[in-house]
Parts: C-alpha cells; structure tokens; sequence
C-alpha cells in the first residue's frame, strides 16, 4: 500500500518559509481520527481509558489535543508528570509507570492522586515510607517470564525484561497493601513492542484476564482495572498491513466475556496506554536536500541526522521517505539518505530506491509521530529541532522551537568563557 504524506510540497515551502528545516510536523486531524477509532473500538467497556505514553511524544500541545479526545497520560518521570500537568492533566487521568523510581518521582505521582504502577515487590514499602502512606488503588505490573508467543511466532522475551514482578510477589504484595489500606488493583503488562498483528493485544488480555482471576481467588483483592499497556504496532513499510484497532478491540471483549465475567468479574475497567500507535503515522520529519556525494554509492545529505530521528541510526528501523513534488515519479535511484553525524550508521535509509534527487528538494520521513523528536540528542553539538502543528483548518502553529547555540551552552558553569551566536 503505498504511504501519502499528508503535508504537500506547497503547504511545506508555506511552513519553511517561517521555520527552517529540519523539524518534526504533526497532523491534528489524523490524531483526533485515530483516538475517536479507539474509543469506539472499546466503548464495549464502560471504564476503558486510553493513557497515551507521553515518552513517545512529550509535548504539552500534544498532551491536551489527546485529553481534549478522552485521554489521559502515561507518565513515567518527574518531568513527564510536570509536562502532564502543565497541559492540565492530573489525578486520576495520570498513569504512573515507573522503575527504578527516585523518591522525588514517587512523591510527585502520589500529591498529584495519579494512579501508580508499582515494578517491584520492594516498591510497596518504598511508598508507604516515602509517601506516608498508601492509596486506596495501586496496579501492580507483571512479568510472566519465558517467552511472549503468537501460534509459533516468539514475539518476545520477558523473562530477560527488567520491568514488573512474578504471580507470587503480585500475591504477596497484595496482601501486604491491604493490611496497609490499599483496596483495590489493576494490573498490567507490556509483553511485545510494535506487535504489527490484530492477535497481540487480544492474546495478551486473555493472560492478565485468567492472571485476574487467580490473584483474586488467592488474595480476595477487589481488581478494578486491567491496564494491558502498548505494544500495537504501525505499518513503517508500506508492504505491511495495519493493524485494525475494531477488529483488536473486538477480540479483547471476546476474551474478556470468556474469561471474566464468569467469574462474576465484569466490573473490570480496561486500560490501555498506547504511544506508537496513537502518534506515530501522524508525525513526520521535514528536511531538506543539502548535498549530493558520488563515491562508491550514491548518497544524498539532508539537514535532518540520527540527532532528529534516532530509530533508524539505532535499531536498524526502516522510515519510508517521500520526496515532496515527486510522489508519481518513477523510483529510478538508488541512495543513501544520511545526515551530517560524525558517525557512519547516521543514515535514514540504505540502498533506497527513489526519484531522482535534486540539491533543494523537501523530503518527508514519515512515522515519526512517536519516537521521534522525544528521542533527539546533541552528540557533535547538533541541535534539537521545532516541531509544528498541522491544525485541522489547515492552518500551522509552531509548539516547540528550535534550539540554540546557547540552549546548547545554558548548562555550563561559563564564567571563564565567552559564546557569541
């Protein structure tokens, strides 16, 4: 299927001609589609509440676009949760799941009434002595360990995950916070990154589904909520089909008929906190052509690098990239697309075919959304980027801008130095 950027070449010049390039653009109206289709999918579940994963895009203009649709965030940081509530959000529309927790962190999700995520079985008492007490709602995250599997398919590994505890510590733990006044859990899981397949998230909540009923039966502990995380993968190749969010919606409320309610545990709210696939296709990085280079390849060099977009530079990932003018043009060529990184793995793509492309030329690098900017990084000195709205009308507003040299130098202790711009 082929992938259509939904910023034109004449929008792109309107937008350069007042923010240079690089940056990151991200299309309002697609966002808003796609957190409506979610709801809808789960609007069998009276409770369901999407926590977007604010890592994946970190911006408040973002955060309150997903709020103003139903959701909430999923924090996993102190500046997160500051992020969260500078676009308005706290209390209960904040999901804290964090590891490895510093006592500031710990202490800001509990005064903001957050829900919070525990990781370990220690985290318990760290809360009651850090916080003075414990909520009357706690969730717990669970590692099965072994393998995460599809039919024969491995999907992953969490028995080498650091997050999230075994079935008998979620029992202890839940006993110990009853005793200290905690009456009602949720549980969650996150078991496969970027799971491009409509059985991920259905397979998923049939174990926390029958893990429910266990903890239930062996603790008595009231589950009020199962929170079954991210995972649901986006379609980066254009060859990849989509994952169809009523068709996973659908299956989930199967299994949660099978499974629960005959367990007289039908009040069980679900959760979801989705990152990827609610921002990634609605977000793309904007660069611009500086130079050709004929050696033993050829090899176009854009302004963006692996600073602006790290996946690809990272684990290998694969973004399609489009030329701006040239969508219909035959794929004639083939480049490297790099950045200007003192490092050889800075490419965007290896051995791409492409149009013919020229010094000037816009390029698109789509799925971006998430992951994208929130990944960014200085190394060479490079400098984070803006990043733009596409408003629904049609109209742009930039909602970050670009660093500078001295946002670069702003830390330093420069009382023996001198930077001029």
């Amino acid at each position: 299927m082929k992938k259509v950027p939904f910023l034109t070449l004449e929008k792109a010049k309107e937008i350069i001609a007042q923010i240079p390039t690089p940056f990151h653009i991200y299309d309002e109206a697609g966002m808003r589609a796609n957190a409506r289709a979610l709801k809808e999918a789960f609007s069998w579940n009276p409770g369901f509440k999407e926590y977007f994963a604010v890592k994946a895009t970190p911006n408040p203009y973002i955060l309150q676009i997903l709020h103003e649709e139903g959701c909430g965030c999923d924090c996993a940081t102190y500046a997160e949760l500051l992020l969260a509530e500078a676009a308005g959000i706290t209390g209960k529309d904040i999901m804290f799941s964090s590891n490895v927790t510093p006592e500031l962190d710990m202490k800001k999700a509990y005064d903001m009434g957050a829900y919070i995520n525990l990781d370990d079985a220690t985290h318990a008492e760290f809360l009651e002595r850090v916080c003075g007490g414990v909520p009357e709602t706690i969730c717990l995250r669970y590692n099965p360990g072994g393998s995460f599997s599809l039919g024969n398919t491995i999907m992953d590994m969490p028995r080498d995950a650091k997050y999230g505890m075994t079935e008998d510590q979620m029992a202890g733990v839940m006993n110990r916070l009853q005793k200290l006044g905690t009456k009602h859990f949720g549980i969650h899981a996150f078991l496969a990154s970027n799971a491009v397949s409509n059985e991920y998230y259905p397979e998923l909540a049939a174990q926390l589904f029958r893990l429910a009923v266990r903890l239930r039966n062996a603790t008595g502990a009231h589950i009020s909520f199962i929170n079954l995380s991210g995972g649901i993968g986006v379609d980066y190749r254009p060859e990849q089909p989509a994952c169809d969010i009523g068709i996973i919606g659908r299956e989930v409320h199967n299994r949660f008929d099978q499974i629960l309610v005959p367990n007289g545990m039908g009040d069980i709210a679900i959760f979801s906190e989705l990152g990827r696939f609610m921002m990634a296709p609605y977000g793309h990085l904007v660069s611009t052509v500086l130079h050709q280079k004929h050696i033993y390849r050829e090899y176009i060099g854009l302004d963006a690098c692996a600073a602006n977009l790290m996946r690809p530079a990272m684990y290998g990932s694969y973004h399609h990239i489009t030329v701006l003018g040239k969508e219909d043009a035959v794929l004639d060529h083939v480049y490297d697309v790099t950045g200007g990184l003192c490092e050889n793995n800075d490419k965007f793509a290896i051995e791409r075919s492409l149009p013919e492309i020229s010094v000037g030329d816009v390029v698109v690098i789509h799925d971006t959304g998430a992951h994208g900017f929130s990944m960014g990084y200085n190394y060479n000195g490079k400098l984070r980027s803006a990043e733009v709205l596409l408003k629904q009308d049609g109209s742009f507003r930039m909602i970050r801008r670009a660093e500078t040299p001295m946002d670069y130098f702003a830390t330093l202790d420069i009382g023996d130095f001198s930077f001029h711009n």
